[in-house]
Parts: structure tokens; C-alpha cells; sequence
């Protein structure tokens, strides 16, 4: 039921003068107008800022800003893949400054190739106040590295550059260690490996 909701909230606001959006296909193809540009790509920028942000106010928000922010510099007459990669580039550049705000320090690094289902399939924090327990098992089960990075990234509250000189890596280092816990750590969430 939960993420019967995440999805529909997903959509992208609806055209106000209910014009028909019509998606190019053709890479090379050029748009007509604004409205053409606005239409084939207004959902995939709301959907990226969605599941960045996960509420809608916030992902119409930063989406609207996207179509604003690239209106001056973006020539229309360009070609359909120039124009989604300046989106693509402008939607990145938005989020970071949004986060920026939000969280009071710069983001690294923002992918936008996440795509909705990895989050619908998302499973809901436990209820039963159990999850310090929970995540204690998870750390266990990870080899010490992996643990050693989460302790300091996420309980300690270390920056990765701090990290990395705790664990006398590079911040690089630090940053594919961290990546690689994480992505163990879900794993044995997600399969009940945890002991």
C-alpha cells in the first residue's frame, strides 16, 4: 500500500492548458519550441527531482527551477540529446544547490540515473523499536573495514575526509569503502543475512 503511494505521488504535475505531452524519439531530432522542450522532458526532471527529495512540493519546486534556470542559456533550436543532457546537467547543478541549503554543506556527488523502483521496493523501518538492535547485527556481519567506515561516517557523524585519516586511506578510499559497506550492509538486509 505504501508504495502504491510513493508512485502516484510520483507523477508529474499535470499540463495546465491540456495539451497532449508527445515524447521525441529521435536523438538527433530538434525541438520546435519551448513548449515542445517543456513537454517531452518536464516528467523525467520531476521524477529525478522526486526521488531525490521525496516529497512532491520540494521535487515540483526544484523541477520548475530546473525549466527556469536553463530557459535563458539553452537555445531551442538545439538537438533533442544536447537539450536533455543540459537538463540533465542543470537538474544536477539545482539539487546540489538545494541540498546545499538544506543540509548547510556541499553535495559530491548526485547520480541522477536512480530510478524510481529501487525505491518503491524500499522496505518500511521497523516498528517495534528495534532498529539499534538491528543495526548492530548488520554491522557484525560486515568484515571490518566495511564496519570500521559506517561506525565513523554514520555514527561518529566523521566527514569522509576525517574518516579517511582515522583509517589512513585516501578520500577516494574512503568514499569506494563507504559505497561498498553500504551496498553489503542493504544486501544482508534485504536477504536477512544479519546473525
Amino acid at each position: 500500500m505504501r508504495a502504491a503511494r510513493r508512485v502516484e505521488a510520483a507523477d508529474p504535475p499535470a499540463r495546465q492548458d491540456g495539451a497532449a505531452s508527445v515524447p521525441t524519439r529521435l536523438p538527433s531530432a530538434v525541438y520546435p519550441d519551448w513548449d515542445a522542450i517543456y513537454t517531452d522532458n518536464v516528467g523525467r526532471i520531476y521524477r529525478l527531482m522526486f526521488s531525490k527529495v521525496g516529497n512532491r512540493p520540494d521535487a515540483e519546486d526544484l523541477t520548475s527551477q530546473v525549466f527556469l534556470t536553463a530557459y535563458g542559456p539553452l537555445r531551442a533550436t538545439a538537438g533533442v540529446a544536447q537539450v536533455r543532457a543540459y537538463l540533465s546537467a542543470t537538474a544536477r547543478t539545482v539539487l546540489a544547490e538545494h541540498w546545499r541549503r538544506t543540509l548547510g554543506h556541499q553535495v559530491t556527488e548526485i547520480d541522477p540515473a536512480t530510478d524510481l523502483e529501487d525505491f518503491a521496493s524500499m522496505s518500511p523501518p521497523p516498528e517495534d523499536g528495534r532498529a539499534d538492535e538491528r543495526a548492530a547485527r548488520i554491522l557484525r556481519a560486515l568484515p571490518e573495514r566495511q564496519r570500521q567506515i559506517l561506525v565513523l561516517r554514520f555514527l561518529r557523524g566523521y566527514s569522509v575526509r576525517q574518516a579517511a585519516a582515522e583509517l589512513g586511506v585516501s578520500v577516494a578510499n574512503a568514499k569506494v569503502l563507504q559505497h561498498r559497506a553500504l551496498r553489503a550492509a542493504a544486501g544482508l538486509e534485504k536477504e536477512g543475512e544479519a546473525p
